[in-house]
């Protein structure tokens, strides 16, 4: 149990309860299966307020930390599309097949991340 605390943060995470409180009846497997969902649902919760306060932490820090994401994917995104356009291209220009997975899945993240997001964010504020 030690464990789970530690992997959950302050989770209050009691998995003996939920295993004697099972029992094979229809509606004690859907009370199980919601418990369990809740439990799921405040350990993504307690993730994603951890990832914000180290957001929140580093753009107090200064303008390094603060930068640094942006940075590192801006630098990464160049590399990638630098080697991909010229590998292999000393004649005609022709991206490499194994390039195009790779931008598509890019290209998908990136539209419905945005789009998503800002749609989100806008909801949110009314």
């Amino acid at each position: 149990m030690n464990f789970l605390s530690k992997l959950f943060g302050n989770l209050n995470l009691d998995v003996n309860k939920i295993v004697d409180n099972l029992v094979t009846t229809k509606e004690e497997k859907q009370e199980l299966r919601n418990t369990l969902q809740q439990i799921l649902s405040e350990a993504e919760s307690n993730a994603q307020e951890q990832v914000t306060r180290r957001w929140e932490a580093d753009a107090k820090a200064g303008w390094l930390p603060a930068n640094i994401r942006p940075l590192t994917l801006a630098f990464l995104t160049m590399m990638f599309v630098l080697i991909s356009f010229t590998d292999g291209n000393l004649g005609q220009f022709k991206i490499n097949p194994i390039y195009i997975p790779v931008y598509q899945t890019l290209l998908m993240v990136v539209y419905s991340a945005y789009f998503a997001g800002r749609s989100i964010e806008k909801i949110k504020r009314k």
